[in-house]
C-alpha cells in the first residue's frame, strides 16, 4: 500500500514539474534541438512559394471613405481614416460573397506551383472570417452571409494538398475594447483593458483557429503593439494544439518565432536559417 502511495506521489510530483515549466516556459520549441528544428522546418524553406490572401470587411470600402480615397493600404483604411467602431460595423452589412469558391482559389494557386496558403483569420480591425463563439463580430454574425469562410478553405486546402496557415492579430483590434491601435485609440468605444483583451478575445480565438480546421502548418502573428512577456506567453502556449507549426517573429514579448517577415519587399538573399 505504501508502495502504490509512493508511485502516485511520484506521478503527481512529475505532473505539476512539468505544469510549472510549462508556465514558466510555454513556449512549446525552447528545448528543440537543431535536428528536430530542421525536421520541422523541413516543407517550409522547400516550399519557397505560397499565397498570402488579405480578405474582409475593408474590402466592401476598398479604400474608399465619404468619396475620398484614404492613402495607404485597404485593410488599414479604419485606422487611417479614423473611421469609428460604429460606423465601420455597418460595412459589414454589405460583406456578402456569394461567389465565393474556395476549391477554385487553391487549385489555382496549386497550378501556380505554390506549397501553402495563408489567410487573414482576424485582421487589426477585429473582423473574424469564422464562426467565433467570443464576439458577433464575425462572418457569422455581423454579415448577410452568415457562413464560415475558413472551414470550406481548409477541406479544400486538405483535398488538393496544399499547407494551409492563419493570420491572427494578436495585438491590434480596433473594434473590440483593450485592443491595441498604432498611435492610440480615436473612438472611445475602443477603450478598455488590453489583459481583458487578451484574455476574452485573443486566447480564445487563436484556441478556435487552431482547434477547429484541421492540420494548420503556419500562424502568422502581426504587429506587436502593446505585448509584454505575460500576454504573449498566453498565445504561444497555444501552439501545442497543432504540433510543428511554423510561426513568424511578430507575436512580441521576447519570442523571436521560426521566420523573419520583412514588409512590403522580398529580400533577394532570403533569411539564413529560416
Amino acid at each position: 500500500m505504501k508502495k502504490s502511495l509512493s508511485i502516485v506521489a511520484g506521478l503527481l510530483l512529475a505532473l505539476n514539474s512539468l505544469s510549472v515549466m510549462a508556465q514558466e516556459n510555454p513556449d512549446p520549441y525552447a528545448n528543440e534541438t537543431k535536428e528536430q528544428r530542421d525536421a520541422r522546418m523541413k516543407w517550409w524553406r522547400e516550399a519557397k512559394f505560397g499565397m498570402f490572401i488579405h480578405w474582409g470587411v475593408y474590402s466592401v470600402p476598398a479604400g474608399i471613405y465619404k468619396g475620398k480615397k484614404i492613402p495607404g493600404i485597404g485593410e488599414w483604411i479604419m485606422h487611417n481614416a479614423k473611421i469609428p467602431v460604429a460606423e465601420y460595423r455597418e460595412f459589414a452589412k454589405q460583406f456578402n460573397p456569394v461567389k465565393y469558391n474556395p476549391d477554385e482559389w487553391v487549385k489555382l494557386a496549386k497550378e501556380a506551383g505554390m506549397k501553402y496558403i495563408v489567410i487573414t483569420s482576424k485582421h487589426h480591425d477585429g473582423f473574424a472570417l469564422f464562426d467565433s463563439k467570443v464576439t458577433d463580430w464575425d462572418v457569422v454574425d455581423a454579415t448577410p452571409y452568415k457562413k464560415d469562410l475558413l472551414k470550406p478553405l481548409a477541406e479544400a486546402c486538405q483535398r488538393h494538398g496544399i499547407k494551409l496557415g492563419f493570420y491572427y492579430s494578436q495585438a491590434q483590434d480596433w473594434n473590440h475594447p483593450g485592443g491595441a491601435a498604432a498611435g492610440g485609440h480615436w473612438d472611445p468605444a475602443q477603450d478598455g483593458s488590453m489583459d481583458e483583451y487578451i484574455d476574452k478575445i485573443a486566447v480564445p480565438q487563436v484556441r478556435e483557429i487552431l482547434s477547429n480546421y484541421g492540420p494548420i502548418a503556419i500562424l502568422w502573428w502581426d504587429t506587436p503593439i502593446n505585448m509584454n512577456a505575460e500576454r504573449a506567453k498566453k498565445l504561444i502556449a497555444l501552439l501545442r494544439l497543432q504540433p510543428g507549426i511554423i510561426h513568424n517573429n511578430r507575436l512580441g514579448g521576447g519570442f523571436h518565432g521560426d521566420t523573419e517577415t520583412p514588409e512590403q519587399y522580398i529580400p533577394p538573399t532570403g533569411f539564413p536559417g529560416t
